[in-house]
């Protein structure tokens, strides 16, 4: 490290350690007023742009609108951070490894940020632009939002067989040019205004 990175040390595991428990907020949303009281995007933007650098980290950034090319609508100042893989956030998060692989209602919150995390992981590797999308208002989220050549593909990311997709259908009927993918423990299914993968198949869909 140089004497600036270091002096930098203190904000970069601030952010680093605050991931796991930022992602298992129902709005995952990076919020820095989680880090410290009155803390400043300005104080921990070199943090975060270390742990990008160092390839520790994702920075998935939201979109305004889910048109083509997705990149005219993303929004710098809000976005979501991910760790580089499922079996370091299950370290950091001291996550007993049997409670990710069965069913646990307790481990409910970070079941889904283990499984969008492993999503992301599988997608990543295809060098596609990938965002997420919430409104205003946090009432519709969508988990990632895809860009797969000229078609724009919305996500919705389920650690169970129990899912309902109300975010989902509610973004499609804003939205009807677009159809939506949902990945879980469900079979395949295609219906009109989405399609239902396994989890384990996302690497044939891409």
């Amino acid at each position: 490290m140089t004497f600036d990175e270091f002096q930098e040390v203190p904000h970069i595991n601030m952010v680093w350690d605050s991931i796991p428990a930022q992602l298992a907020k129902e709005n995952k949303k990076f919020i820095f007023g989680a880090l410290k009281k009155g803390a400043r995007v300005s104080e921990f933007e070199i943090a975060i742009q270390w742990l990008l650098d160092a390839g520790l980290i994702y920075q998935i950034y939201r979109i305004t609108t889910p048109s083509v090319p997705l990149k005219f609508y993303e929004e710098m100042s809000v976005f979501k951070l991910f760790v580089l893989d499922i079996g370091l956030m299950g370290a950091m998060a001291d996550a007993p490894a049997e409670s990710v692989i069965v069913a646990d209602t307790l481990f409910k919150e970070y079941k889904g940020a283990f499984t969008e995390l492993f999503v992301l992981t599988q997608l990543i590797t295809e060098d596609l632009p990938i965002y997420y999308f919430s409104s205003n208002d946090s009432r519709v989220e969508i988990d990632l939002i895809v860009q797969k050549g000229a078609t724009v593909v919305p996500i919705e990311v389920k650690a169970e067989e129990n899912v309902h997709a109300k975010s989902l259908r509610t973004f499609i009927g804003k939205h009807p040019e677009l159809k939506g993918l949902r990945l879980s423990m469900m079979p395949y299914q295609d219906q009109e205004w989405m399609e239902n993968r396994p989890l384990y198949a996302v690497g044939n869909w891409v």
